[in-house]
């Protein structure tokens, strides 16, 4: 494909969404909320693997041609778009992958502290009480926000899965290709976070409207039945308050921001090294 490919990844709740809202305001660039793509291309590695008998067939130079049909049959309607942001929060356990693919590819990688990931989701449960969120298997899982927690950190969900993959990313040896953003930097000082991601990616600032930033998909978040999921306000702001989490699971989530200490890291920075209370 003839566009320049970059990535959005990291933690959920954490401001990927609101991040692809302000990007696509630049007419070069193609940007919005997590896409199929990442899911097609894990399907498309299962099928090219030994489980399947005719694999032998399928050359390592024809695997990187199918997958990369994939990227370029998906975002064919973006063509007149220079670079294309894909959205998935499985890209960080695919860097080297990426690496193959898209040698000069950046990663942009969402973080918030995961007490407040716990706490922004709970807020969404409570606010759409009528409904049963697909967020959760079953009803003990649904049953109390300890249940609820506790099933969003496991290392296969919403939470503990990308929580992982992006900790297998910060420590990686393709590490230098990544940027960490904080979800409370990025609505603190969104000017100032969009110019250093631009520094970042090696692009030419593109003057941001963050008083009229809009997007949501509706009809995705019905489907999972927890709307508000992927809705952005119109003005990128934040706005403290309370957490809604009893003080004892906020503590256990609290001190787990492990991008706060970058030594072992190549990886780029732009997050806060304040620890974030529940008050």
């Amino acid at each position: 494909m003839p566009q320049k490919v970059h990535f959005i990844s990291g933690l959920p709740r954490s401001g990927s969404t609101l991040l692809a809202a302000i990007l696509r305001q630049n007419p070069r660039f193609h940007a919005g909320m997590t896409s199929p793509v990442g899911g097609l291309v894990e399907r498309m590695l299962e099928a090219m693997s030994e489980d399947n008998e005719f694999s032998v067939f399928i050359s390592p130079e024809q695997k990187r041609a199918l997958i990369l049909s994939i990227f370029s049959a998906y975002y064919h309607p973006q063509a007149d778009k220079e670079i294309i942001f894909d959205t998935n929060r499985l890209w960080c356990s695919k860097l080297p992958l990426i690496r193959e693919l898209f040698p000069e590819a950046k990663v942009i990688c969402c973080v918030r502290n995961i007490a407040w990931i716990m706490d922004s989701i709970e807020l969404l449960i409570r606010r759409n009480t009528f409904d049963v969120s697909r967020l959760f298997n079953n009803p003990a899982e649904r049953a109390t926000v300890y249940s609820r927690t506790e099933a969003l950190s496991q290392g296969s969900r919403l939470v503990g899965y990308a929580y992982n993959a992006l900790k297998e990313a910060f420590y990686s040896e393709q590490s230098a290709s990544i940027l960490l953003v904080d979800y409370e930097l990025l609505t603190i000082n969104p000017a100032k976070t969009i110019s250093l991601i631009y520094q970042f990616l090696g692009e030419e600032s593109f003057a941001h409207d963050f008083e009229n930033v809009q997007y949501e998909e509706p009809e995705f978040d019905n489907k999972l039945k927890t709307q508000g999921l992927h809705q952005v306000r119109a003005q990128v702001e934040f706005k403290p308050r309370k957490t809604i989490l009893p003080p004892d699971l906020f503590e256990r989530f609290n001190g787990l921001s492990f991008w706060e200490e970058s030594s072992y890291s190549k990886a780029s920075v732009i997050v806060t090294k304040q620890k974030s209370t529940g008050n």
